[in-house]
């Protein structure tokens, strides 16, 4: 095990495992010239991988009903302010056409652990996206559900799921969820996920509330081991309707080291340069392309029902219509030297 930051980075560069303590002196060692070290070398490992392409993945956000409470999320089931919605199969189908009209070859349907939308309901979904769109990939993103469901799901014609685990310490994920959730249900809907097929996604808030460095090495760790084909990280960003909502937020520099990080530890993972990226600052995503990811996720979903799913406070994108939203991106990619490619973009994994 080294403490040697030089060392570490070049362990972390020639694709060696990583040691817990070897993270966490790389994660308290966050400085300009580390950033911009580990983005060069992360940006050559990705383009070694994937060029200069950024795929785009057309989400759809379909419900805002959950029946959970996380402390940190807007959508809380405890959240009276919350407007809720849910779309319609139609509503659902319109963004795909619309989407696929723009040049979209991966929906997103992402949403709150909403008990209206059972195995029937959204097996009718996925199968009528399938046929209507078979040069498609579908992703979900709707929370913890049985083996069973999973596995019916994925047979209806899913490809991918989006899971974060939020946290890889037990402890940690106490402090965040209330007592009847429990981590080790969602690490094993995770392994679940894998054993049936999925290309499977976790991930985490860089940030949230009372997260330390350690903590952070444990995602770091979980995620070597797990080998995802993706991972969606973002900083954290308060809701002013949770318990939390006098936290600090999580930082850019810090979700920038991390994101590189990750490319390293893995070439062909599928990371995202998220919307939350973008929120904390203007350039959020675009910093983020350029330190390894190579997603970007833009809004198919209505305009109308865009600021009923905050997650978070000010989230960026949410009046734009789809096709401003895509050309807006597009032309912000070419400006930092990447190309938007319309392709399923599917992990390199499978």
């Amino acid at each position: 095990m080294l403490n040697n930051i030089t060392e570490i980075t070049d362990k972390l560069k020639h694709g060696q495992n990583l040691e817990h303590n070897e993270f966490v002196t790389l994660l308290n060692s966050n400085t300009a010239k580390l950033r911009n070290e580990l983005a060069q070398s992360a940006d050559h490992v990705r383009r070694l991988n994937f060029s200069n392409k950024v795929y785009i993945r057309g989400l759809i956000e379909f419900t805002n009903y959950c029946k959970n409470d996380c402390y940190y999320c807007g959508i809380r089931k405890s959240n009276s302010y919350a407007t809720r919605y849910r779309l319609t199969k139609e509503d659902i189908l319109s963004c795909c056409e619309n989407g696929h009209e723009l040049g979209f070859r991966t929906f997103v349907l992402q949403g709150g652990e909403d008990p209206y939308f059972n195995d029937d309901i959204m097996e009718d979904i996925i199968s009528s996206i399938r046929k209507t769109y078979p040069d498609c990939a579908i992703t979900l993103s709707i929370g913890e559900r049985s083996y069973e469901s999973y596995e019916r799901l994925y047979k209806a014609g899913a490809d991918r799921y989006l899971l974060r685990e939020e946290t890889a310490n037990n402890n940690h994920y106490s402090t965040l969820h209330p007592d009847e959730m429990s981590f080790e249900n969602r690490m094993k809907c995770l392994n679940d996920l894998k054993a049936i097929g999925y290309q499977v996604g976790c991930g985490f808030m860089v940030g949230s509330p009372y997260q330390t460095t350690d903590n952070i090495a444990d995602d770091l760790m979980f995620i070597q081991s797990f080998r995802p084909h993706m991972v969606g990280i973002g900083p954290y960003i308060t809701h002013q309707d949770t318990p939390f909502s006098d936290n600090n937020n999580g930082t850019l520099e810090d979700t920038l080291l991390i994101i590189s990080i990750l490319r390293l530890i893995e070439p062909k993972l599928l990371l995202p340069a998220t919307t939350s990226l973008g929120t904390i600052n203007p350039i959020g995503r675009e910093l983020g392309i350029k330190a390894g990811a190579n997603v970007i996720m833009p809004n198919l979903s209505p305009v109308n029902v865009r600021k009923k799913y905050m997650l978070y406070d000010n989230k960026i994108c949410t009046g734009e219509e789809s096709a401003e939203c895509v050309n807006c991106t597009n032309t912000r990619m070419a400006s930092i030297g990447y190309e938007v490619v319309t392709d399923r973009g599917d992990s390199p994994f499978i």
